[in-house]
């Protein structure tokens, strides 16, 4: 029986991550980049204005207050997405919009809210300015975000929104990043029916297939379905056979005790190479990986709770790292145990909690049903607490380390501001 830390390790050696493949900038959300991206111009590409208001000497503009205003003449309004027609001269202001290039004698903005304009009988506009401003104020200057040539974003980034914005400034429509793994999932068992079918004596719906499925989607890898397999070798055979089509291969059920010898016949038949049988950890101690055909192949418990969090310890990091990713484990956070724990050490633990945050301090609680066959336990889990694994009878308010299962934990009813 392996360690969960040597089981990890050895895993995560075997994995290396896909090919590249050219997307479209909105598909490549949540995509690991391919290359480093440089920019093709500044950005801002001039000095352009900051604010809603006038460009002005800021020469021009000494000594004014509310009190004492200086009256400068508008000799043109600019819009963004328009060059100013005339260079400005002592004197004069230009009416001016957010992001508009600055003018040719121009070297501040004013905002609109120190101003007040008004018309004089020549036709001819006047504003007048309430605040002496300074040489740059209210100016981008043109590079300050980015320079030509310069780096904008490295290969590995992930990209998000900020990201896909600096793709747009960049001019890139199209994307180089990381192949998204295909991963076909199995369920084994003739206790097994869809969950459209009637249940017959004996008879249990596939959870496994859509709670794994889901996880891999969650990941953001696309799931290639193979459905069920009965307990006969030439069956299992065939479904994974037709499974080598994908990046990589999830199981669930077979792999216990009793299963063990036939699944492993199957598997060496295949010209599998198994790197492990068993995990120390609980649940999901009976836990396979391996090599089918050059591809990584996952056997997963059978009971549900086991199967998904075993995904969580093992699938998902392996997954990402498929897909590139550098940051490819959950955080864990130091909390109080609100209740003792017992424990036998020899197998780490991964109970099912409730992590709440009271005066700035994590509290984690230990679930009622913590069986491996108890589904609904995960559904009001919002963390695993882990247990080392020569952890003994952990007491009430020890510290223990836990790991987030969902986005949850990120979210509250109020804002933190």
């Amino acid at each position: 029986m392996i360690s969960v830390e040597a089981a990890l390790e050895l895993i995560l050696s075997e994995i290396k991550p896909l090919g590249m493949e050219r997307v479209d900038i909105l598909s490549s959300l949540g995509r690991v980049l391919g290359e480093d991206i440089a920019a093709s111009v500044d950005n801002p590409p001039w000095d352009n204005s900051a604010m809603d208001g006038y460009a002005v000497r800021a020469i021009d503009t000494r000594g004014a207050s509310r009190n004492n205003p200086v009256i400068l003449k508008v000799i043109e309004d600019l819009p963004a997405g328009y060059v100013a027609r005339k260079a400005m001269k002592k004197g004069e202001a230009i009416r001016i919009m957010t992001g508009a290039p600055m003018p040719e004698g121009a070297d501040a903005v004013v905002m609109v809210e120190e101003t007040e304009k008004s018309e004089v009988r020549s036709q001819k506009s006047e504003v007048r300015i309430f605040r002496e401003t300074k040489i740059g104020e209210n100016v981008r200057k043109a590079g300050e975000d980015f320079k030509k040539g310069g780096t904008v974003l490295t290969k590995g980034a992930t990209i998000r929104p900020a990201e896909i914005g600096l793709l747009a400034a960049v001019g890139k429509a199209h994307v180089p990043v990381y192949q998204r793994p295909r991963v076909a999932v199995l369920s084994t068992g003739d206790e097994l029916v869809d969950i459209e079918e009637t249940l017959a004596s004996g008879a249990i719906r596939n959870s496994n297939g859509y709670t794994i499925a889901a996880q891999i989607k969650a990941c953001g890898a696309a799931v290639f379905q193979l459905g069920i397999a009965g307990d006969n070798k030439k069956d299992l055979q065939e479904k994974l056979e037709f499974g080598l089509t994908a990046d990589c291969i999830v199981s669930s059920g077979g792999v216990s005790v009793g299963d063990f010898d036939f699944v492993k016949d199957v598997l060496r038949e295949m010209g599998s190479e198994m790197r492990f049988w068993k995990v120390a950890m609980k649940p999901g101690k009976p836990l396979a990986f391996g090599i089918i055909g050059g591809k990584p192949a996952f056997g997963l418990p059978g009971n549900p709770v086991s199967a998904m969090i075993a995904f969580e310890q093992f699938v998902r990091p392996a997954l990402l790292k498929m897909m590139g990713k550098r940051d490819i484990f959950k955080r864990a956070f130091d909390a109080l145990l609100t209740q003792s724990v017992k424990k036998k050490p020899g197998r780490m633990h991964f109970v099912r909690g409730a992590l709440e945050q009271k005066q700035g301090q994590l509290y984690a609680t230990p679930l009622e049903g913590q069986g491996s066959g108890i589904l609904s336990s995960m559904a009001k889990a919002n963390c695993l607490i882990m247990l080392s694994e020569d952890a003994k009878d952990i007491k009430e308010n020890s510290k223990v380390k836990v790991q987030p299962l969902d986005e949850s934990l990120l979210y509250q009813d109020k804002p933190g501001y």
